[in-house]
């Protein structure tokens, strides 16, 4: 009789490829994953079919991670600005306190292994920043600028935070306050 699949197997395998991803990036091989979470190279396919099936779990897992991190207590009713310094707070303390998930997320959103239903699941519990750039262009505080620049500016000044809040965590408040206004002051009419 076949055994059920176990959980704490499951998350073994995904802490061990997290783990594995961010020193060797992607192209590690799946042995590599298999030795690290404590398993036979076999058991890690009995719960994921392909390694790009076990990539997109992951992803999936880390994105419901930094939403859990980012969108909780998220200030619905509250200003733009508000809104924004929230979901920017808990990213950099997120990718401050969790680099390797960090890294690894970044590989993953880059390599193009992602399916259609990663994406869409990974996008889900996100759905009340598109709202908060809804009501900012609808209120017209962000300058003319292509969404897309927006985004992956906000993405590097984070990154950028999040660096030196490694680095010298003694500063990281004041490094995540400074970062926030420089992109503030970037992307917005107010300036």
């Amino acid at each position: 009789m076949a055994r059920g699949k176990s959980e704490d197997k499951r998350n073994a395998i995904l802490a061990a490829a997290t783990g594995v991803f961010a020193e060797r990036g992607l192209a590690a091989p799946t042995a590599a994953i298999s030795r690290a979470a404590g398993v036979a190279e076999g058991t890690l396919f009995v719960y994921f079919k392909t390694k790009d099936e076990l990539v997109n779990a992951l992803y999936r897992e880390l994105k419901l991670e930094l939403a859990d991190a980012m969108m909780s207590s998220f200030p619905r009713r509250t200003s733009v600005r508000n809104r924004l310094r929230h979901v920017w707070d808990r990213y950099v303390i997120w990718g401050t306190e969790n680099p390797m998930q960090q890294r690894v997320l970044k590989q993953v959103e880059a390599s193009g292994l992602l399916t259609e239903d990663s994406k869409c699941t990974g996008l889900a519990p996100f759905a009340e920043i598109q709202t908060m750039v809804e009501d900012a262009l609808e209120q017209k505080l962000l300058r003319d600028l292509p969404e897309p620049l927006i985004q992956q500016t906000l993405v590097a000044m984070a990154e950028t935070a999040m660096g030196f809040a490694r680095n010298t965590p003694d500063e990281a408040e004041a490094y995540r306050e400074a970062a926030f206004e420089i992109f503030w002051a970037g992307v917005t009419r107010a300036g």
